[in-house]
């Protein structure tokens, strides 16, 4: 056995539950801060750890552009390379066969990619993702696979779904099982129910130690993207941890979670808190908006983070209105804060069969509409 994970309770579908990997345990539901070059930005290690963050994201194709697996590999690992002892997941650059699509070229083998940092080139196939993500010792390595984009005709989702799929195959033969760690494939299928249940099928015959669900929030709305959750998450083994790419927005937490999804991703925390914006238990907040300028209270009320305790809003609005660093490092902190106690709430709702009345309770703050 290579990773393990055990269901503690559920409530629906909503799961609760424990994955055990070589780098200690995580607490499902789960959300992963993105740390794409080794680093969540505007934030030292110790502060993430102070969140309650318990696993992070980092990115393959990222990485082996600057400074290198091999490089990694030799001083010590990702792990101690970023002071990070806890479980790293690693994108394996599937996002970027999509987001790069004008410095790529696809063949059947790989993608070739132009550096944007330099414009050499490089090519990913799915061995040499494979390779790389040992090479950084992620505790989960993710499948190399096309991030379909949207929207896209169901020929198009089907083909790139179809190489994928290959690609997964690959990606499997090429993982080396150690014990603690463990390997995901992707669903794709964009919003096509059929292509999505291929998909699924394909990934549980070649068997990984978990399955995430791909393609999404990519342009397609939270209503695709949930009818696409209710189709394809009960396609998924039960014992395996389910893991959704690149979401979200608290709301759409709430909602994958009550439809069985147990982990995530997104740089929307850390991305607003460079924005200036700040998700709260009372809604969203533009620090930048003049309204805050001689407002004495905290950003949160309901938070315990540091930059709630110490620091007004007027303080905040000050440091974003001058450009100080200090301001971004500050508000990540929060919003990264805000979601891990998030997640909190839910995981002990969904032990406590409560998770309907505390999604309600949350929702109704939102609505308050705070100013």
């Amino acid at each position: 056995m290579t990773l393990a994970f055990r269901l503690l309770a559920t409530d629906g579908l909503a799961r609760a539950g424990i994955l055990q990997t070589a780098h200690g345990e995580v607490q499902t539901p789960a959300f992963m801060p993105v740390g794409t070059a080794g680093t969540v930005k505007a934030m030292t290690s110790d502060s993430v750890r102070a969140t309650g963050t318990q696993m992070v994201l980092a990115n393959a194709y990222h990485l082996m552009l600057r400074p290198g697996g091999e490089r990694i590999a030799s001083l010590g690992g990702l792990h101690r390379f970023m002071d990070w002892p806890q479980p790293i997941l690693t994108d394996s650059g599937g996002f970027q066969v999509m987001s790069l699509a004008d410095f790529r070229k696809i063949e059947e083998d790989g993608v070739t990619f132009r550096s944007h940092i330099d414009g050499s080139y490089h090519r990913l196939t799915p061995e040499r993702s494979t390779e790389i993500q040992y090479l950084l010792d992620a505790t989960i390595s993710m499948a190399f696979d096309e991030c379909t984009p949207y929207p896209v005709t169901y020929e198009g989702a089907a083909a790139s779904m179809r190489l994928s799929m290959r690609w997964a195959e690959r990606s499997r033969r090429a993982f080396r099982p150690r014990p603690g760690y463990g390997q995901f494939g992707i669903v794709q299928g964009s919003v096509f129910p059929e292509l999505r249940a291929e998909s699924a099928s394909s990934l549980v015959r070649i068997g990984f130690e978990g399955y995430a669900i791909g393609g999404l929030a990519v342009g397609e709305g939270q209503e695709a993207m949930f009818a696409v959750l209710d189709t394809t998450v009960p396609l998924l083994p039960s014992d395996a941890p389910r893991y959704l790419m690149g979401v979200g927005t608290p709301a759409d937490l709430l909602g994958a979670v009550s439809r069985g999804v147990d982990l995530f991703d997104c740089v929307i925390p850390t991305r607003g808190g460079r924005t200036g914006r700040a998700y709260t238990s009372l809604g969203v907040l533009n620090l930048r908006n003049a309204r805050h300028a001689a407002d004495e209270r905290p950003l949160d009320p309901s938070c315990a983070c540091p930059t709630c305790r110490k620091f007004s809003r007027a303080y905040l609005h000050h440091l974003f209105k001058c450009a100080e660093m200090l301001g971004p490092m500050l508000l990540t902190w929060h919003n990264v804060h805000y979601y891990q106690a998030l997640m909190q709430s839910l995981r002990e709702a969904i032990r406590g069969q409560s998770l309907a009345q505390c999604i309600a309770d949350i929702e109704a703050r939102w609505a308050e509409k705070e100013t």
